[in-house]
């Protein structure tokens, strides 16, 4: 039996540690949606907030290098803030009122908008494939919402915001990427959720018990562990390899749902879901294979930003961006 080639051996490599994110980034939801039975998402993203600044306390130990909390381009630093702020209530909101599968079928519109915005704010060109695999996603869209013979939830229009949403802040990560400090990108979202959340939980505050308090935690662990695993999948293959893996939760949404939550996905969502998924990979596989300096924004937005955890796979991309072409000046 031949062994495989590197490069082949990396992106195998790659491709698990993707499934692997993935799968934990599912669990993470799976919790989200069991605190959204008894808590508004004001509370639970407070509190996630808060449970996660240990972490990045780890995180801005070992870092070396100066930086500095004023924003290099404020209006875009600010809108991309907010934008996370707003994905993160969105989304919070839609896992606990919606079944898990509907959410993501909703949320992997998530490349298609990313298409879409990248020519007012990135002033990049849509060839006439995109478009119409932009256009066939969104008809999936309307498949799994099917207005007219469905009551259309506040839930529903919260995961579309949630796409929406995390479709801007990667959007304005690819605009000031190069120019802004990583700890602004850092440190703005999650002070401004401990903020935000901290003046609106009085509208509808519980009061957690222990286990819950404890649910709570582990959201802000699965998600520092899916992330770490993130990072290795993009150390070790390929963008293009790994982006499409986001689509694997889909798999564990109808398993969870099924298990914890007596959830049946019906026809119409799997197949809107299914259209959906297609179109995406076919704009990241496509994005790929474009031959620019930059990496394509697609193959970076496998996972909506809440805000609520220290996001240092922005560090990581950045770094491994600047190595990169650090080493093509080089050779």
């Amino acid at each position: 039996m031949s062994t495989p080639p590197a490069t082949e051996q990396s992106n195998i490599k790659g491709a698990i540690f993707a499934l692997t994110a993935f799968a934990l980034y599912s669990g993470h939801d799976v919790l989200v949606k069991v605190l959204g039975a008894n808590h508004h998402p004001f509370q639970i993203v407070f509190y996630s907030v808060l449970l996660s600044f240990p972490f990045l306390t780890v995180v801005l130990i070992q870092r070396k290098e100066p930086s500095t909390l004023r924003p290099a381009t404020p209006a875009w630093t600010y809108a991309r803030t907010i934008a996370v702020v707003f994905t993160g209530v969105c989304a919070f909101y839609a896992f606990s009122v919606l079944p898990l599968a509907q959410v993501y079928a909703m949320v992997f519109a998530t490349p298609l908008l990313i298409t879409v915005l990248s020519i007012p704010v990135l002033g990049e060109k849509v060839g006439p494939r995109r478009w119409g695999a932009v256009i066939v996603g969104l008809i999936g869209v309307m498949v799994v919402l099917r207005p007219g013979s469905s009551e259309l939830t506040l839930g529903h229009f919260a995961a579309l915001g949630a796409a929406v949403g995390g479709s801007f802040v990667s959007i304005i990560v690819r605009r000031i990427g190069s120019k802004e400090s990583d700890m602004v990108l850092l440190l703005y979202p999650l002070i401004a959720n401990i903020v935000i959340m901290g003046m609106l939980i009085p509208l509808e505050y519980k009061p957690m018990q222990l286990w819950e308090l404890g649910t709570v935690a582990c959201v802000a662990l699965l998600s520092l562990i899916a992330m770490s695993f993130q990072i290795r999948a993009y150390k070790t293959g390929e963008a293009g390899i790994v982006a499409p893996m986001q689509y694997s939760q889909m798999i564990w949404a109808i398993f969870y749902g099924y298990m914890f939550f007596s959830e049946y996905p019906d026809f119409y969502t799997l197949l809107g879901a299914g259209i959906i998924i297609a179109s995406g990979v076919y704009i990241v596989m496509r994005e790929g294979a474009r031959k620019d300096t930059q990496a394509p924004v697609t193959n970076t937005a496998v996972r909506f930003e809440t805000g609520t955890t220290p996001r240092y796979t922005l560090l990581f991309l950045r770094r491994s961006k600047k190595r990169q072409s650090t080493l093509a000046k080089q050779s």
